[in-house]
């Protein structure tokens, strides 16, 4: 329970919770000289008690920082100070001020911005109220506290990331195109996941609520549908018509519009959340304060990444993708169809965008825009880690992640978002390759 502060004509109301009333002495003054006063009643209210708190300091002073009077709570938690005559104090407005030097030890206001108050102007001739909020003192953690705290969000969102960097590069990688409706792409697998978690009914097994996670596997699934009808329906008939890689770019991004314009329509601008996982208690390992949300989705975001890279690296078809996107014309030359090839790949790619947008939607929210917000990430990610790479695409997404949650130690959160850009930049103008990405001669 708060320590509970009212300043004010104070006849003590019973509190809504029981508790007993304030004594008499904080009740409204019995005088008729003509004067307001500010009366100071401190209750610390911790622990259901309803005990006076003597000792603390309460100022008052004209807004041009005059003092105008001042008071110490006595051994009743009663502080009084006299505004002076009605007729001088009304128009007038005033300055109440808490010294929190002079609170108990170990409690804080509960909003530590809100150390004064400005009154109005004083209409009436009544005494002045206001209440200062008191509660527990907070420890404010420390800087490197902050910053293991930061790691811990960080290597999440970077596992989310690299599942829709993997997917953009898969793409880039056979057939040359930069998608820039790859983040509409995210948002679908984000939306289909909420339609079917907003269905009736869960389900259930072993007695543990499983309808995130299954909606998040159905919207991969459909996802995956959706980048099959991608290609079949728009991005094959260009490549057979001979459409250049900038032409197609353009179009992406018109197709980026139109589906991000499509979502806003269907489904409002409005933030939504899904029906699990929002109000979670963290465990405390040390200083370290994590979630079962983020033990979850980093789980399922490695899962799956090893499992791509696995298919990538081990599998017929992932042997046939590196193999398109090393040499398409030499690869079609032996045999492989590469036409086919990128239809799996478009397939893979967007199922891949569309979980990392479901589970994006579960860890923070989501509304239309929310593939659209977090494509700049996905650029950084992938033009750091090399355009192409199954491993530069991972690599960079991590470090890109990792980066921008732990720049708030230094920057504002409204503003982390800009080192990803200002990575970008970096990387065009050192090692336009990326990381682990080769020097090609063109021309």
């Amino acid at each position: 329970m708060p320590l509970l502060l009212l300043v004010g004509p104070a006849q003590a109301a019973a509190p809504a919770n029981g508790a007993p009333q304030a004594p008499a002495n904080c009740a409204k003054a019995d005088r008729d000289d003509g004067t307001i006063h500010v009366r100071v009643c401190l209750r610390d209210r911790r622990g259901n008690a309803n005990d006076p708190v003597p000792g603390v300091t309460v100022k008052v002073s004209d807004l041009d920082g005059n003092p105008i009077g001042e008071a110490i709570s006595d051994a009743d938690g009663l502080a009084d100070i006299n505004l002076g005559e009605s007729i001088d104090v009304l128009g007038q407005r005033y300055v109440i001020e808490i010294d929190t030097a002079t609170l108990p030890e170990g409690t804080a206001l509960q909003n530590p911005k809100d150390v004064k108050r400005t009154t109005q102007k004083f209409q009436l001739e009544t005494d002045y109220s206001v209440t200062f909020p008191i509660d527990d003192k907070v420890v404010e953690p420390s800087d490197w506290d902050l910053a293991l705290n930061l790691l811990a969000t960080g290597l999440v969102y970077s596992a989310i990331l690299a599942m829709a960097a993997l997917g953009l590069n898969m793409v880039f990688g056979t057939t040359g195109l930069t998608n820039f409706a790859h983040g509409e792409l995210m948002t679908f697998g984000a939306l289909i996941a909420f339609a079917v978690d907003s269905l009736p009914g869960q389900i259930s097994l072993f007695g543990h609520d499983f309808s995130v996670l299954v909606a998040c596997l159905v919207g991969f699934v459909a996802s995956g549908l959706f980048g099959w009808l991608n290609d079949k329906g728009l991005w094959a008939p260009l490549r057979r018509r001979g459409t250049g890689v900038i032409a197609m770019m353009i179009i992406s991004i018109g197709l980026s519009i139109f589906l991000r314009n499509t979502y806003q329509y269907l489904v409002g601008g409005e933030n939504r959340n899904y029906s699990q996982y929002t109000d979670l208690q963290p465990y405390e390992i040390g200083a370290l304060r994590i979630t079962s949300l983020q033990i979850t989705v980093f789980c399922i975001a490695i899962g799956v990444l090893v499992a791509a890279c696995c298919l990538l690296q081990f599998t017929r078809l992932g042997k046939a993708t590196r193999a398109v996107a090393d040499n398409p014309a030499l690869a079609a030359s032996s045999g492989i169809n590469v036409d086919r090839v990128i239809n799996r790949v478009w397939i893979f790619g967007t199922a891949l965008a569309g979980l990392s947008g479901a589970l994006l939607g579960v860890t923070q929210g989501f509304n239309f825009q929310v593939g659209y917000k977090a494509l700049l990430l996905v650029f950084a990610a992938v033009t750091l880690g090399g355009l192409g790479t199954i491993w530069g695409a991972i690599a960079g997404a991590f470090i890109i992640g990792i980066f921008i949650e732990l720049s708030t130690l230094v920057v504002p959160d409204e503003l982390k978002y800009v080192g990803a850009l200002v990575v970008l930049i970096v990387v065009l103008l050192i090692r336009p390759q990326g990381i682990l990405g080769r020097r090609e001669r063109i021309g």
